[in-house]
């Protein structure tokens, strides 16, 4: 007898808190007024301008709510990338289904009016974004420039041993350089004293309007090129959401066990050897549970769902209008929401509790665990210029012993990284190295010099990933 990971109850629960997540995502791109349908959608209930993307965000909606259940399972303390271009519906809505967004912002209540003015605030003048921005709550990358969550994830894990990154990758954004690189962090990463990413790749298909180049290639291909970086991916692929929730917490209890067991074998046995994380592939239709076909045209699983599916206004086709009513009552609001507006109690339960909350977790607010650096006199760095413009020792070389003591006096408190290309020793900051080593978790041999698993500086010839890893 096959056994699941889903009882009955929780894929109806967690299915229906996926409904509640696409029907708030519509409703940001969509409304303008009446937000749970309470009476027939008119022409004057959708804003005049349609701003927004909707073909990432159900599948970032199933994401987020899957990764709910694993937080609570495991008790885990996990933050949420999203790095697919404009996936604010998902975030923002994510947060606000959760309560950290209410908490935040308490004018956008969980009632009805709140309801109204989240819909309102989204791409609208004096409103929110489209992207993940830096006002929604558990955002730390923000999407737009295409290519860095990877590097922000890395970063966010470093020093913070018991946090887990489930960084959202979109499949578009893998074609960037610097997203390429970025599946190369992993020999960076020290699995005694960091934490882990769980790399998500969001394999929808299409960018704005071309398929993408991971979907064109062959499964066996794709696999190769990921197990190439270092990974081992675990595919979830279809459309049927019974069995697509089902595949999904199947990987991801795959992922965050193997996670674990990666963690708990190098930190009691002190192992170099560097493992092979777990990763998830998610392949499913580019704007999921969306409109099937607008004006003879397939929408769902194409380019056509990238953006704004359904044009309305007055000069549109009337059928248009009508198609969204049908694609917002398909989410049946009334089995989501009470007569107030609130998120049914049993829906509510799903979201993990406090600063398990993706949304309310203190490492996606930097300033609440900011630790100021222990820092030496710089004054006792000086150096004697007797007159100006003489040749000197080189400012790098008088800089160099700072940092190097800026390293020992904050070993313990682990807050201090030297990120850059391979130039630490050609560019004067040798004496860092009478302290620190370089962070490195692949092979060596005899001849290397300044490699080690643990250390504070951090080098790769991509300043990509130099920057990236210092803003995460």
């Amino acid at each position: 007898m096959k056994t699941t990971t889903l009882t009955p109850d929780l894929l109806h629960r967690l299915d229906a808190y996926w409904r509640a997540a696409n029907y708030l995502a519509v409703g940001q791109i969509y409304l303008y007024d009446n937000p749970l349908l309470k009476r027939p959608l008119a022409l004057t209930d959708v804003k005049h301008m349609l701003l927004g993307h909707w073909g990432t965000t159900p599948g970032q909606n199933f994401i987020y709510a899957h990764l709910n259940r694993v937080i609570t399972k495991y008790d885990l303390d996990m933050i949420y990338v999203s790095g697919p271009g404009h996936g604010g519906p998902a975030v923002v809505g994510n947060t606000y289904l959760e309560g950290t967004y209410s908490e935040i912002y308490p004018n956008i209540s969980q009632d009805e009016a709140g309801l109204r003015k989240l819909f309102l605030q989204f791409s609208f003048p004096g409103g929110i974004p489209s992207h993940a921005s830096p006002e929604c709550p558990g955002s730390i990358h923000e999407g737009g420039e295409l290519g860095y969550s990877l590097s922000h994830s890395f970063g966010a894990v470093f020093d913070n041993p018991d946090l887990i990154v489930a960084c959202v990758v979109g499949d578009g954004e893998s074609e960037t350089g610097p997203l390429a690189t970025a599946w190369h962090s992993n020999k960076f990463l020290d699995p005694v004293t960091d934490g882990a990413v769980l790399p998500i790749l969001h394999l929808n298909g299409y960018k704005i309007s071309n398929p993408t180049v991971p979907a064109r290639v062959t499964h066996e291909e794709l696999e190769q090129l990921l197990r190439g970086y270092g990974w081992t991916p675990i595919f979830v692929e279809g459309h049927e959401p019974a069995l697509m929730h089902e595949a999904m917490a199947t990987a991801l209890d795959t992922a965050v066990e193997a996670i674990k067991r990666i963690q708990t074998d190098a930190r009691k046995t002190g192992s170099a050897m560097r493992p092979r994380w777990p990763m998830i592939v998610l392949n499913s239709p580019k704007g999921w549970t969306g409109p099937k076909v607008v004006d003879g045209q397939q929408v769902e699983g194409t380019f056509r769902a990238h953006q704004v599916p359904l044009s309305i206004s007055a000069t549109t086709p009337p059928e248009h209008l009508r198609q969204l009513e049908d694609w917002l009552k398909s989410y049946r609001p009334q089995e989501l929401f009470d007569d107030a507006g609130r998120l049914k109690p049993e829906l509510a339960s799903l979201a993990p509790k406090g600063r398990r909350r993706m949304g309310a977790n203190p490492h996606a607010n930097g300033g609440i665990l900011l630790r100021d650096l222990r820092m030496p006199d710089f004054r006792d760095y000086a150096a004697n210029v007797p007159v100006p413009g003489a040749p000197g020792i080189g400012d790098t070389h008088v800089l160099g012993p700072f940092l190097r003591d800026v390293a020992k006096l904050n070993d313990r408190q682990r807050n201090f990284r030297v990120f850059g290309p391979d130039e630490t020793l050609s560019n004067g900051l040798e004496a860092l190295f009478q302290t620190t080593q370089r962070q490195w978790d692949a092979a060596t041999v005899p001849n290397d010099e300044f490699l080690a698993p643990t250390g504070r500086v951090m080098e790769m010839l991509s300043e990509h990933q130099c920057e990236g890893w210092l803003e995460g």
